[in-house]
C-alpha cells in the first residue's frame, strides 16, 4: 500500500466528488461562495489553519470560517496534512503522483519540496490506490482551490499522509517542518474531525454534569481546543490519553503543535497564536443510541 519515491499514475482523480462534495464546478462554487461569505475576516497574517474533512452537507459550514482567512496574494505553496484512515502508517508519506484534481482545475505538486522531504529521512510514498482510497487530505481540496483561484497555477500542494505517530515522532516531523511554517510563502492545512461519539465509534464517554450528552462532547471537544489554542503540545498529548477523544486528526494536529515548538526553539521572535473561529456537531445526541461527529475551524497566525 505504501511504495518507494514513485508512483504509479501522474494525476490523483477526485475520487469523492460527487458523493462527498458536488462534481459540478458551478454548483459547488455557489456552494462554497455562499459559506465564505458568511464568515468574517481576521485581521491577522494567517498561517496555518484546521478545518474538518466530513461530506460538505456536514461541515462545508463550518470549514469556511478557516478558508476564509487565506490570502492568496502572500501563498506560494499549501501544505495539506491529513490524517491516514485506512492505511496503518507509522510515519508520515507523500503523493507519487504530479497533479491533484478538482472539480474546479488541477491542484501541482510540489515535487521539488517533496524531494527535499525525502531527503530529510523519514518519507514514504503513498501507492495511487492508497492516496485515492483517502478523504482527510482530498476533502480539503475544492477549497484551496476555491481559496486561491486568484493564483490558479502559480502556487503548489504538498500533500502529507500521517500516521499513528507517538510523541517522538511527532516532534521529528515538527522539526522538520518548522522552518517551512516559519516562511511566510507557505501555507499549512491541518485536515481533522474532532469527537466522534456514539457506539459505532466504540466511543461514549459522557459526563453527565455538563449537560446533555451533545453538552458533554462539547466540553470535551473544547477542553481539547483551549489546549491547542494555548499551542501546548504536551498538554494535548496528555489530554488524549487522559480521555481517549477520537479526534482522527490528532496526530496532524499533533505535529502542528510540535511544528511550532520548535520554530520558537529557532529563536526567530515571532508572536504565534492559535484561534478557534468555528464548533459544531453533526447532530445534537440526546441518548445511547445516537451517534455524532464535532468538526472545528481554527487559524493559526504568525506576526
Amino acid at each position: 500500500m505504501l511504495k518507494n519515491k514513485m508512483g504509479s499514475a501522474p494525476v490523483r482523480k477526485a475520487s469523492h466528488s460527487g458523493s462527498w462534495y458536488s462534481d459540478d464546478a458551478n454548483e459547488l462554487d455557489r456552494q462554497l461562495s455562499g459559506w465564505l461569505a458568511d464568515c468574517s475576516k481576521v485581521a491577522a497574517p494567517v498561517r496555518a489553519l484546521i478545518a474538518p474533512h466530513a461530506g460538505y452537507y456536514y461541515c462545508g459550514a463550518c470549514g469556511a470560517h478557516a478558508y476564509r482567512q487565506m490570502d492568496p496574494a502572500r501563498i506560494k505553496r499549501v501544505f495539506i496534512l491529513g490524517p491516514s484512515h485506512h492505511v496503518r502508517l507509522s510515519g508520515c508519506a507523500l503523493t507519487g503522483t504530479e497533479k491533484y484534481r478538482t472539480p474546479f482545475y488541477d491542484l501541482n505538486v510540489d515535487s521539488k519540496m517533496n524531494e527535499e522531504l525525502y531527503a530529510s529521512g523519514p518519507f514514504e510514498t503513498m501507492s495511487i490506490s492508497t492516496d485515492e482510497d483517502e478523504h482527510s487530505i482530498e476533502m480539503q481540496l475544492p477549497y484551496i482551490a476555491k481559496a486561491m483561484e486568484s493564483k490558479r497555477g502559480h502556487f503548489t500542494v504538498v500533500p502529507v499522509l500521517v500516521g499513528s505517530l507517538n510523541q517522538e515522532k511527532e516532534a521529528l516531523y515538527g522539526s522538520i517542518f518548522a522552518k517551512y511554517l516559519a516562511d511566510p510563502d507557505n501555507f499549512f492545512v491541518i485536515s481533522s474531525d474532532f469527537c466522534h461519539w456514539g457506539q459505532r465509534f466504540s466511543y461514549t464517554f459522557y459526563d453527565k454534569s455538563a449537560g446533555d450528552i451533545w453538552q458533554s462532547i462539547e466540553s470535551l471537544d473544547k477542553m481539547g481546543m483551549d489546549i491547542i489554542e494555548r499551542l501546548d503540545s504536551k498538554g494535548f498529548s496528555s489530554y488524549l490519553k487522559q480521555y481517549q477523544n477520537t479526534i482522527c486528526g490528532r496526530h496532524p494536529i499533533g505535529v502542528l503543535l510540535h511544528t511550532v515548538d520548535a520554530m520558537r526553539s529557532i529563536g526567530n521572535g515571532h508572536h504565534v497564536s492559535f484561534r478557534f473561529l468555528k464548533y459544531s456537531q453533526s447532530s445534537k445526541c440526546q441518548n445511547m443510541r445516537d451517534s455524532s461527529v464535532s468538526y472545528a475551524a481554527g487559524v493559526l497566525t504568525i506576526q
